[in-house]
């Protein structure tokens, strides 16, 4: 009796030596490719034909990556632009106030210079506010009696004189301004010795100089300094300048308008004087004779303004 083999086996015998057939071939083939580059013609071809239709394929990819990569793109900017103006802003402001502690410095530095000239005691004050009152120019000040400030006590900078304390609390005063209406200063004129009396009048209106006849021995530019004799400022120091004159021989009077020399409303250090005439006697001129050609020293002996000889 012959045993036959099963129908499965008889099938799969042909169909693994085709497999094997298949491999053998491929096998070949890629060896044959590896070597001499067979193929090569036949796959340039085939990459010609189907390249457009990859790329017709690819398109919709492509579009959305490159409107995604837009949109991104288009924020990120805005971010960093956003970022760039917080930062010019802050870097302007940086800029500006370097610019400020660079002047308050430099005032610093004259008035520690005019404070080794003056021969009495002088007491470093800051100015605090300007209160709002369209009558009366005055500041107040962040020293008071506390701090040894009496009132009638001058307050300066490194270029003249500024007003005088007019009103004294324990760690604060207030204090008048030469433009502060009816304010008066005896001046003399640096040039010729002539005695006379500053006014204010008003805030944002010029000084005055009353009560002259009109044969005065003025002239546009003289220099007027404080001349001592009321007791209450050091002889010496700059207090304005004259800018106009408007003489009237009918009346035999002048009008002498001047501008204070002293800027009020730039730097927010001052000095104050400590003067005691019957101490401090001797005036700061006399003690400084070698900067008395210093163009910003408030016991300058120049005759007439600079730019207006």
């Amino acid at each position: 009796m012959q045993h036959s083999a099963p129908p499965l086996f008889r099938q799969g015998i042909p169909a693994l030596l085709k497999l094997i057939v298949c491999l053998s071939i491929s096998i070949a083939l890629m060896l044959i490719d590896f070597r001499f580059k067979a193929l090569d013609p036949i796959r340039n071809n085939v990459n010609w034909i189907l390249r457009p239709l990859e790329y017709v394929m690819m398109m919709p990819r492509s579009l959305y990556e490159a409107s995604s990569e837009y949109f991104t793109t288009r924020g990120t900017l805005d971010n960093e632009n956003q970022t760039l103006k917080v930062r010019q802003a802050e870097l302007s402001l940086l800029a500006n106030q370097s610019e400020f502690l660079m002047v308050e410095n430099q005032n610093l530095r004259e008035l520690m210079s005019l404070q080794k000239q003056v021969p009495f005691k002088t007491l470093p004050v800051e100015i605090l506010f300007n209160p709002s009152n369209p009558i009366s120019q005055r500041i107040v000040i962040n020293r008071g009696s506390e701090e040894g400030l009496k009132l009638g006590n001058p307050i300066a900078n490194d270029a003249g004189i500024l007003g005088q304390v007019v009103r004294l609390y324990d760690h604060s005063a207030e204090v008048s301004l030469l433009e502060d209406r009816d304010f008066a200063v005896p001046v003399q004129v640096a040039r010729n010795g002539l005695r006379a009396a500053v006014f204010g009048s008003g805030r944002g209106n010029p000084l005055e100089l009353r009560y002259l006849p009109v044969a005065s021995d003025l002239e546009v530019g003289d220099i007027l300094l404080t001349s001592g004799i009321d007791g209450v400022y050091p002889p010496g120091f700059a207090v304005a300048v004259i800018s106009k004159i408007e003489r009237n021989l009918d009346k035999n009077s002048s009008n002498v308008f001047c501008t204070p020399i002293a800027p009020v409303n730039r730097y927010r250090q001052a000095l104050a004087f400590l003067y005691d005439p019957k101490i401090d006697t001797k005036a700061p001129s006399e003690t400084n004779k070698a900067g008395a050609s210093s163009t910003n020293t408030p016991g300058r002996r120049q005759t007439r303004a600079r730019g207006m000889q």
